[in-house]
């Protein structure tokens, strides 16, 4: 496990199943210190959780970074997961209930599209996939 800070992002490597508890409790506790509520926090560090499964079960290892950034005109807790695995070649497919290319649920991307204000997918065969997704920060914070 390897975790850096630069620049006020947090970045997790993401290569076997303990990482994916870092990155998810990294997330909480920024969410906690952004103001977020409770079932927030929850929200984000189970959308978390399954992004950074997606890329321990398909790339076999990646990162997921963490900030805080304008997105849309406004502040967003804002997490990204990127890897260099085999890509997605259908990524409105992917983004389906139900739908897996392994032997999961096919819920992972989905769900935490659900989870989190916006989700984007930038991916291709042979290239990786980049995951960015974001909770706009509450006005309290």
């Amino acid at each position: 496990m390897v975790v850096t800070v630069a620049a006020e992002n947090l970045v997790i490597a993401v290569r076997v199943s303990g990482d994916i508890v870092i990155a998810r409790q990294a997330g909480r506790e920024l969410a906690a210190k952004l103001g977020f509520t409770l079932t927030d926090r929850t929200m984000i560090s189970t959308a978390i959780s399954e992004i950074a499964r997606n890329i321990t079960s398909y790339a076999g290892s990646g990162e997921i970074r963490l900030m805080v950034d304008d997105r849309e005109g406004r502040q967003a807790l804002v997490v990204q997961a990127e890897d260099q695995g085999p890509g997605i070649i259908d990524i409105p497919r992917a983004l389906e209930d139900g739908y897996s290319t392994g032997r999961g649920l096919g819920l992972g991307l989905p769900g935490a599209r659900r989870l989190m204000d916006r989700l984007i997918v930038d991916s291709a065969p042979g290239k990786g996939t980049l995951v960015e997704m974001w909770k706009w920060v509450p006005n309290s914070a």
